[in-house]
This record gives C-alpha cells, sequence and structure tokens, in this order.
C-alpha cells in the first residue's frame, strides 16, 4: 500500500512542478500588487486583498486548468468547484487578514505569505481530484 501511495505520487511530480510553477508566480503577481495598492495608493491590506485576488484568482484558473492539468474540456462544472474553492480560500484569507492584521497587528505581508502557504497544501490535491478531474470513462453497456 505504502509503496502505490509512493508510485502515485511519483507520477505526479511533473504535474506538480506546473502547478508549483503556477503558484509561484501567482504568489510574485499576488504579493506585488498587494505591496502596490498597500504602500503606493495607501489601500487598508484586507482592502487590497479583496482587489487584487480578482485578478489572481482568473489567472490561476486558467493557467492550471490548460497547463498544469492539462483540462481541455468545456465543462462549467469546473469553474463552479473552482468558485467554490476559491470562494473557501477568499474566506480564509479575508479572516485571517482581519484577525492578524487588523486585530493583532501582525505585518500584512507575513499574514498573506501565511495563507498562501495554507491554501497551497490542500489546493493541489483539490485541483486534481475534485476540480480539474476528467470524466469517467463511460463502461461498455451490455445492454446497449
Amino acid at each position: 500500500m505504502f509503496k502505490k501511495l509512493i508510485t502515485n505520487a511519483w507520477s505526479l511530480r511533473h504535474q506538480f512542478f506546473r502547478y508549483f510553477c503556477v503558484g509561484f508566480s501567482a504568489f510574485i503577481l499576488d504579493m506585488g500588487s498587494l505591496m502596490l495598492l498597500k504602500e503606493v495608493f495607501d489601500w487598508k491590506p484586507i482592502t487590497a486583498v479583496i482587489a487584487n485576488q480578482v485578478f489572481i484568482i482568473a489567472y490561476v484558473f486558467l493557467l492550471n486548468k490548460y497547463w498544469s492539468f492539462d483540462s481541455k474540456e468545456l465543462d462549467h462544472r469546473q469553474l463552479v468547484r473552482f468558485l467554490i474553492l476559491v470562494g473557501f480560500n477568499y474566506a480564509v484569507s479575508i479572516t485571517t487578514m482581519y484577525i492578524f492584521n487588523h486585530r493583532l497587528a501582525f505585518d500584512y505581508r507575513l499574514v498573506r505569505i501565511g495563507t498562501i502557504i495554507l491554501a497551497t497544501c490542500w489546493n493541489f490535491l483539490s485541483y486534481k481530484y475534485w476540480v480539474y478531474r476528467s470524466k469517467s470513462p463511460i463502461l461498455n453497456n451490455p445492454l446497449n
């Protein structure tokens, strides 16, 4: 069982590398736009996170769909599932920014990095096995 788990994990290494590249570039865009909105335009960190996430969400969805997970299907369920996961991640991001930056005065950059690390942990498996999973092939029905 353990060997099968390791073999399966090893087979996903290329896909995970692509996911990681998308995530890393999204991280750079996320942090860059967050600091731009906060430092240059003097927005509150919570407002900046709300605004920059709209663009990051579209970027991550499209790159992961077509490049990381090679999903060419035009399946609206993927978008709905992705948006549910994004909604969950968004709620976690806003809540942690509010609690740790606004209430407890932690540096907004550290709070954002922490929430990104947390989301990365559960997103790969969620994308792979729920959001972008292929439709299961229809088995030959002996009654046909």
